[in-house]
């Protein structure tokens, strides 16, 4: 599943094959009741007991202090170092550290502490240490003052046990082109390049390889939650986040106290994690026109077209010209794809990716390189997150290993939604080769022993990242307690935090009080984006991160 990285700054706004498999990659094979094994389970919970208990005496088991320059996090924001085994079926073996930020409750107009919200942005493979900057932002100051703001970098994010999979001067290497409609000789480079990526994960991360998993990523969750001193856990999770939520409220169901999941991935076993991956591309190409009906409709201002047909003409126009020479000699197919996938994403990028269409096509390429380059400066951060996604939906689930059955269902699938179908197949196709012997089995989110308290699904109605279904099927599977806050008619991926007075207000009240707004409720779409004019110079000109996060 897949989100695409855009920045701190936009996160903020947001807020929203076959291999020979090595003898130490083997994992055990006695599954638990819930996912995982009885044993990794037992570490778990003694994990999570000791945690408790180191944080009982001091109310609070983490040193936080200054943060690390390399984390660049101003005061008063605070970090500390989490350590849990890398294996819970080992809970004395290896450990590894992972970092952890908090900005405390504020208290203001005398609001009392209900403890510390822990937010996971998604990916997998997105860090959340700037998750307490949000305490600065407007409307956040009542949810500021009541709670411990804590961000984290799961397991192999970031400096937390970091993985790597490849060099990342190599992945920022550019241009580069991806065909249209990819051949034979071209698809077998891919799945060529597929198993090289998989050997040098395996090559990279060695016997720590076979965990990193939402198995361990929930149950790292919960010795944070011990750590924090907390009985009961406050968790926000946007995208790959909600997948997680569900997990940990399956396995921990007596332990959630409130619980805001945003952008939902559908937690039906069967579609995790391959068929989810195939859901993406009609979202995407519902997404993709979305984008092209808006700059039809300010046709005076870009000069386009006036109908999405038109504005894809435009678009195949510049496509077939970087394809001859690439935009400032470093944006081919690849990073144009790769910039124009954040319109389906996200309607706030939308004004610049249209202006850099009309500019480039009217003989200024200066802001389509600007946008689309790639950025030297953000290659490690871009591999290592593609490396963790990568590592964790391999694991997570089976996929399957024949390249007949990726090519038949991604040929068929790409007549109808061609925009990013053969991208993403290619992005995920190393774990056709993954190798790591014994897969996870996913959990079955929802068959928890127990009832769940009341807790908040948002989700915006045309979401490409996610496709709404997911969101329906999370809701039926956390129960009659469970509220759907559905935005109409939008499909930015990331609903709370800032887009949508609505849902700011259902989530706030929320985390709050603990009251849902019933059932299924809705609220009106956040305003499209205004167009900007191609002599507007304080436009701004993202720079996008590309690994994917859900």
């Amino acid at each position: 599943m897949r989100t695409e990285l855009v920045g701190r700054a936009a996160a903020l706004a947001a807020l929203s094959l076959l291999l020979c498999v090595p003898a130490h990659a083997a994992r055990p094979a006695s599954p638990g009741p819930l996912g995982g094994t009885a044993a990794e389970a037992a570490g778990a919970a003694l994990t999570a007991r000791r945690a408790a208990a180191a944080a009982a005496p001091a109310g609070g088991g983490l040193a936080f202090g200054r943060c690390p320059d390399a984390e660049d996090l101003p005061a008063p924001v605070q970090c500390a170092t989490l350590r849990v085994p890398l294996d819970y079926a080992r809970p004395d073996g290896p450990r590894i550290s992972l970092t952890v930020s908090r900005a405390g409750a504020t208290g203001a107009r005398g609001a009392v502490r209900q403890g510390a919200l822990v937010q996971n942005p998604g990916g997998p493979g997105a860090s959340g240490m700037y998750f307490p900057l949000l305490a600065g932002l407007p409307g956040w100051e009542r949810i500021a003052a009541a709670y411990d703001l804590v961000g984290y970098a799961p397991r192999g994010v970031g400096r937390s046990a970091p993985l790597s999979c490849q060099d990342p001067a190599t992945r920022a290497a550019g241009p580069t082109q991806d065909p249209a409609r990819p051949s034979p000789a071209y698809k077998r480079q891919r799945l060529a390049a597929a198993r090289a990526y998989a050997r040098g994960c395996a090559r990279r991360a060695g016997a720590a390889l076979p965990y990193y998993t939402t198995l361990n990523n929930a149950r790292d969750l919960d010795v944070l939650r011990a750590a924090l001193g907390e009985r009961k856990l406050n968790f926000m999770g946007a995208s790959y986040g909600t997948y997680l939520g569900g997990v940990y409220a399956t396995l921990h169901p007596g332990r959630v106290r409130r619980m805001v999941l945003d952008s939902a991935v559908d937690p039906d076993p069967r579609r995790v994690w391959y068929r989810n991956n195939l859901d993406q591309s009609p979202g995407f190409e519902r997404r993709w026109y979305d984008f092209r009906a808006w700059v039809a409709r300010h046709h005076a201002t870009y000069g386009l077209g006036a109908t999405p047909a038109a504005v894809q003409a435009s678009y195949a126009r510049v496509r077939e010209a970087v394809a001859r020479t690439p935009a400032g000699g470093t944006v081919g197919t690849g990073e144009l794809r790769a910039a124009y996938l954040q319109a389906a994403y996200y309607d706030d990028v939308w004004p610049d990716r249209a202006a850099a269409l009309a500019a480039f096509l009217r003989g200024d390429p200066a802001r389509l390189t600007a946008l689309a380059s790639p950025d030297p400066e953000a290659a490690a951060e871009a591999e290592n997150a593609t490396a963790v996604y990568t590592a964790v939906l391999c694991n997570d689930s089976p996929w399957p290993a024949d390249w007949e059955t990726w090519d038949r269902d991604h040929t068929e699938l790409a007549r109808r939604a061609p925009f990013e179908t053969w991208a993403n197949a290619f992005l995920n196709l190393p774990c056709a080769s993954w190798p790591v012997r014994e897969r996870q089995r996913p959990v079955a989110v929802g068959s928890q022993p127990e009832l769940l308290p009341p807790t908040l699904v948002v989700a915006a109605e045309r979401d490409g990242a996610t496709p709404y279904a997911g969101a329906l099927e999370l809701q039926r599977r956390l129960g009659a307690a469970a509220s759907l806050v559905t935005e109409k008619g939008a499909g930015s991926h990331g609903v709370a935090g800032g887009r949508n007075g609505c849902v700011d207000r259902h989530v706030e009240r929320y985390l709050l009080t603990g009251a849902t707004p019933g059932w299924r409720v809705t609220c009106a779409p956040h305003p499209e984006p205004a167009p900007v004019s191609l002599d507007d110079r304080a436009a701004s000109t993202h720079r996008a991160l590309l690994p994917p996060v859900v």
